[in-house]
């Protein structure tokens, strides 16, 4: 399971953002929704690598974050709301969070609670150092290409009235191809961590019965794949 614990920087200066945030959180599939913790910091819970892999870039973008990754297990049955769960996950997302926060020039993002955290942690700074140092200029033109679609660049110049080679010269520049090659490289990674943390079914997670009886077919049972959230 992973565990995202997000809390805002230089708080006691600026407005609360909580709310903005939640508003762009809302949309990432998670098992319990984003939700404000305590002060400035919102917290959601995930068996999906991609939606934690999603859920961290959208953060990082706003440049407002600190974001923490916790990867393990958590208390079983889940409750109805975030700030009533707990486990190991939670402990290592706020490790990761306070050592997110010290990062200096770094983009401020850290994985713990496992040992392959780290290699996952590697790839998300590298996407999120990408995503940091893009202009606004080039996010109006990016906000317009669909990753993975051919002629998705073409669509897009055509909707900005541009050419398409100044929406290819963007997207080279920015490292937009590069960022969706490795999304899905992150996730694999944190999924691998999730396995050496020896996290629970996740299928188990809103049938307490197969808890006792693991055999049992789960609600709402399916595949599941973190490349869901990266589409």
């Amino acid at each position: 399971m992973f565990v995202l614990t997000i809390d805002q920087k230089g708080s006691r200066k600026g407005r609360d953002r909580v709310p903005d945030l939640l508003e762009l959180l809302a949309e990432v599939p998670m098992d319990r929704p984003f939700e404000r913790s305590v002060g400035d910091e919102v917290q959601g819970i995930t068996h999906d690598a991609g939606a934690a892999v999603e859920a961290a870039l959208i953060a990082l973008r706003s440049g407002h974050w600190s974001v923490g990754i916790g990867v393990g297990a958590v208390d079983l049955p889940l409750p109805a709301s975030t700030r009533e769960a707990s486990g190991p996950a939670f402990v290592a997302a706020r490790e990761a969070v306070d050592r997110a926060k010290k990062t200096g020039d770094r983009p401020p993002l850290a994985v713990a609670g496992a040992p392959g955290a780290a290699d996952a942690e590697a790839v998300l700074v590298l996407i999120g150092r990408l995503i940091r140092d893009r202009t606004p200029e080039q996010w109006r033109i990016l906000e317009h290409v669909e990753p993975g679609i051919w002629g998705a660049q073409s669509a897009a110049a055509r909707k900005l009235g541009i050419s398409p080679q100044s929406v290819g010269k963007t997207t080279a520049r920015a490292g937009w191809q590069e960022e969706w090659a490795a999304r899905p490289a992150a996730a694999v990674l944190l999924a691998r961590a999730d396995e050496q943390a020896g996290s629970r079914d996740p299928a188990r997670l809103e049938d307490p019965a197969r808890l006792e009886d693991p055999a049992r077919p789960s609600i709402g049972s399916g595949p599941t794949s973190g490349e869901g959230a990266l589409r």
